[in-house]
């Protein structure tokens, strides 16, 4: 399939990946053992257009592209899953925004963003996951402000982030038409950071439990009607969920191309294992699952950008396909490696544990299924 990329996202490809070879690759195993957010790499990104890719030219970006950035997100991937989160949540976090926002908003918000102001998502909470529709932080409103309460877990950069778009119910009695979107600025509407996970895998990439305790959000903040804030939320995973498709395509292809090194190295038995036929096997059904990935990321993206009207369901499957064959390319790479693949000498380790996520976050693969089979009876 012809996705027909342009010179331009060409062009911003191959200068991530310079930056990834140069400045990101070194780095990924350390980011993993001290568990540190790269400041580096952020400013690195910052300061070479990355994090202006998910905005058009005209709110200060260089794309608004989802092939773009998925792109980019595939290339970081690669190397460091972490890293690769940095542009993804800058995104998702833009993305509310952009769907949703005034002109005045977008023209006001934007701006700051592309040039690297931090951005995060804020909907997920102790008792409502996969139930999003059960959120219990409200906002209330008091003349030309809300005034905000409640948690959010499980919230990508939530420390960081100097803007964060929160999603809090506005009507108690309405279910999913009572919630509600607004952007806060840390400046003028701070919010609290309780704790950090410590997790499994992208360990430098840091998700935060956040507490809102009287946090007054201006009007002029809000996102949309008051009760259009679910139809936000749902719209933005259909566009953000094609991002963690290329993030789990990335991994793979990180892990393969390493496990595909080693067994061409790694002499046993008088040969290299790469001719044994087992290995062999493992090695093309790893190609052939990474490239049948690559096709539906890059089908989802391309329908994102296209505004289609079966985006829902195939974003749902890019990220359900992408994910589940970055768990096993993953998992096979390391048995590649036999005992060495186990240890975290060998990059494969951290990329297993890495991709796990893909499967969980941005809806798990279960509710992918849910939203996919939706689809097709309707």
């Amino acid at each position: 399939m012809d996705f027909n990329f342009s010179d331009e996202q060409l062009a911003i490809r191959d200068t991530i990946r310079e930056l990834v070879q140069d400045k990101v690759a070194p780095r990924a195993a350390e980011i993993d053992e001290k568990a540190e957010y790269p400041e580096d790499i952020e400013r690195l990104f910052a300061e070479n257009g990355v994090l202006a890719i998910p905005f058009p030219e005209r709110y200060g970006g260089i794309s608004g592209s989802s092939v773009t950035i998925c792109m980019g997100v595939e290339e970081i991937a690669r190397a460091c899953a972490t890293s690769s989160l940095i542009l993804a949540v800058q995104a998702l976090g833009s993305y509310p925004i952009l769907i949703a926002g005034t002109e005045e908003q977008k023209q006001r918000l934007c701006p700051p963003l592309a040039q690297g102001r931090i951005c995060a998502y804020a909907l997920s909470e102790p008792g409502s996951g996969s139930d999003a529709a059960s959120l219990r932080t409200t906002a209330k409103r008091y003349g030309n402000e809300y005034v905000l309460n409640g948690t959010k877990i499980f919230c990508t950069h939530g420390n960081i982030a100097d803007t964060l778009v929160v999603f809090a119910r506005t009507d108690p009695e309405a279910g999913s038409r009572g919630i509600t979107a607004f952007v806060l600025e840390r400046e003028r509407s701070p919010w609290q950071v309780l704790k950090l996970e410590h997790k499994m895998g992208i360990r430098g990439s840091p998700t935060a439990l956040l507490a809102f305790d009287e946090v007054r959000v201006p009007v002029e903040n809000r996102l949309g009607d008051e009760g259009y804030g679910f139809k936000i939320a749902l719209a933005v995973l259909d566009r953000s969920r094609p991002g963690i498709g290329a993030q789990a395509l990335g991994i793979a292809e990180g892990a393969f191309k390493y496990a595909l090194g080693y067994a061409t190295e790694r002499r046993q038995f008088g040969q290299p294992i790469a001719a044994f036929q087992a290995i062999q096997f493992m090695l093309a059904d790893m190609a052939t699952q990474i490239e049948a990935a690559r096709h539906l990321v890059y089908l989802a993206a391309t329908k994102v950008d296209e505004g289609a009207p079966d985006l829902t369901k195939v974003a749902a499957m890019a990220k359900l396909f992408a994910s589940d064959m970055a768990m096993k390319v993953t998992t096979d790479a390391v048995q590649i490696l036999g005992g060495y693949g186990y240890i975290r000498d060998y990059p494969v380790e951290r990329m297993m544990r890495d991709a796990k996520i893909t499967q969980i976050y941005e809806g798990t693969n279960q509710i992918q299924r849910v939203v996919i089979a939706r689809r097709l009876l309707e």
